[in-house]
């Protein structure tokens, strides 16, 4: 009897700190979930759509089957085998995977816009790095058929203008089926896909391509403006598009001064918003600006 009640005893001791870290294991573990998992349920799902008006007719709520929901991203910058640690690409690639894989499960939006800079390091990447830097980024924002995925170029995935090549370029269209001068038509709205590092005006091969397709569309966008009974011959054979202004979509701002006149939530630190800008590089010239 002594004997058993002095193992009780000896046991004791050891009981409570198998007791203490499993309780201590429950706490990270809940910790962990709720910081790399729900957190983002708790702060999207707090995210609303506005609401549409038709203020130029009735003034009722327009119904959710003609109202567009977009989403617009921009510059991911998926860090490459160069300048990318592991460690860092991990962190970040999983928060960016959480953040919009929950977006897109509680928001439902038609359409995802990605305005560019998807890569931190398209305009080095060899064919190897190139395939790699595409699957993670398939991974991280896969999305239902209910909704569409549209990417535009940027600077950092074929380069500046002077590090652009055809190769470069041809390469981000066949993955993104993406053109310059393309435009897509969802519920009466017009979206104009433009390749801004094309804009520089300097008359390379690749850009009086994109110019030229610009042209085209303006002229195709110009006509669908008309009136029915307006006679004009050069939009006789011209297909017509919803007559509706069009949202110019690319990776480099037109041009402005600075963000002196910028203001809201996303505008720059106070301190910022007077540093000027250069053109070509921090936004387009301004005579692209106007060109577009």
């Amino acid at each position: 009897m002594l004997s058993s009640s002095s193992t009780t005893v000896k046991n004791l001791p050891l009981k409570k700190r198998l007791s203490f870290l499993l309780k201590l294991v429950c706490f990270v573990s809940s910790v962990l979930i709720f910081c790399e998992f729900l957190i983002y349920y708790v702060v999207i799902f707090q995210c609303r759509w506005p609401e549409v008006k038709d203020g130029a007719h009735t003034g009722k709520k327009e119904t959710s089957t003609s109202v567009l929901k977009a989403i617009i991203l921009a510059d991911t910058h998926l860090l490459g085998e160069i300048k990318g640690h592991w460690l860092d690409k991990l962190r970040r690639e999983w928060q960016m995977e959480r953040s919009f894989q929950t977006a897109v499960w509680l928001l439902q939006p038609d359409i995802v816009f990605i305005l560019g800079d998807v890569f931190d390091e398209g305009k080095w990447s060899l064919p190897q790095a190139w395939a790699d830097d595409v699957r993670r980024f398939r991974k991280m924002f896969k999305y239902p058929v209910s909704t569409e995925l549209v990417v535009i170029v940027g600077n950092h995935d074929i380069g500046f203008h002077y590090e652009m090549t055809t190769y470069k370029v041809n390469r981000f269209e066949k993955v993104f089926n993406f053109t310059s001068g393309k435009l897509i038509t969802r519920k009466g709205i017009n979206f104009v896909l433009v390749n801004s590092v094309a804009m520089e005006g300097d008359g390379c091969a690749l850009c009086r391509t994109a110019e030229a397709k610009l042209v085209a569309l303006s002229h195709r966008l110009n006509c669908s403006q008309q009136k029915p009974n307006h006679s004009n011959k050069r939009c006789s054979d011209v297909g017509k598009l919803p007559a509706s202004e069009p949202i110019l979509l690319q990776h480099y701002p037109l041009y402005r001064k600075s963000d002196a006149e910028c203001s809201g939530e996303d505008s720059a630190p106070s301190e910022e918003k007077n540093i000027p800008f250069k053109e070509k590089y921090d936004v387009l010239s301004q005579e692209a600006s106007q060109k577009v």
